[in-house]
């Protein structure tokens, strides 16, 4: 049985590789409703065909304009509503409460603010010691579009600022608070199964846990210019030692640099 459901999601389906703590949930709403698209599919086709067959002209030369009495055709479509219900009550509705409505705390998670920009995703994390510094978007420019007031903010020194490479822990919450500086657009980690727009004035949290080490595609989701094609990242999950130490050396290149600039 799972070698079908490996089969159905990942050969027929082609959904990515799964790298994501809530994604199993996903996947399996993705399956359940493409087998009650399958089934509404077959019957439906095969009801088609009896009507076909049923009602064909040498049978019934002269139009019926009573048609049909029985309750048969309400009863399926009873059926199929019901079916429905449950898959949006038991199935859609829990599992977007789980994916949207309960975020993981601050304090446990790696928090990340995304800037999406025509045409590259770029990153803001706190330092080593966990202050985000403040945002000024008169001090914005190619290489820090978040505008972080480094000169006057003491949280703000060891901030680091990615473009289209971001790096997180694996088996911690991910905390994303994605926004736009121009157009809209949509970040999207298809393994990780999220997808969420980025809007130019609004700031949208989304987040996930990483499971599996390695690197996964970045794209946008949304059409926003001619060069939308191009718009692609890459999050690579390592282990909580080699962030620490990754998050260490740019933090102290990027103290470094402000420490030039002024």
């Amino acid at each position: 049985m799972s070698d079908l459901i490996y089969w159905f999601k990942h050969k027929l389906l082609n959904l990515p590789v799964l790298a994501s703590e809530h994604g199993k949930s996903v996947d399996d709403l993705i399956v359940y409703v493409h087998a009650l698209m399958a089934v509404l599919f077959v019957g439906w086709f095969a009801y088609f065909l009896y009507a076909l067959f049923r009602f064909r002209k040498s049978k019934h030369p002269n139009a019926d304009y009573i048609g049909v009495k029985s309750h048969v055709s309400n009863y399926l479509e009873g059926g199929v509503a019901l079916v429905e219900a449950i898959l949006l009550i038991g199935f859609a509705v829990p599992l977007w409460a789980k994916v949207a409505a309960y975020p993981p705390a601050e304090k446990d998670s790696t928090s990340i603010y995304v800037l999406g920009r025509q045409f590259n995703w770029n990153g803001h994390y706190a330092g080593p010691d966990g202050k985000m510094g403040k945002q000024d978007s008169a001090l914005s420019s190619a290489i820090d579009p978040f505008g972080v007031d480094r000169k006057n903010d003491p949280d703000a020194k060891d901030d680091v600022i990615v473009q289209d490479n971001f790096i997180v822990p694996v088996n911690k919450p991910v905390i994303l608070h994605i926004s736009s500086l121009d157009v809209i657009h949509s970040f999207a980690i298809r393994s990780m199964r999220i997808c969420q727009d980025a809007t130019p004035g609004f700031s949208v949290a989304t987040w996930f846990t990483p499971t599996k080490a390695g690197k996964y595609k970045i794209a946008c989701a949304q059409l926003c210019g001619m060069g939308h094609y191009t718009m692609r990242a890459v999050l690579e999950v390592v282990s909580q030692q080699e962030y620490d130490k990754w998050l260490a050396d740019a933090a102290r290149k990027a103290t470094a640099a402000s420490v030039s600039y002024e």
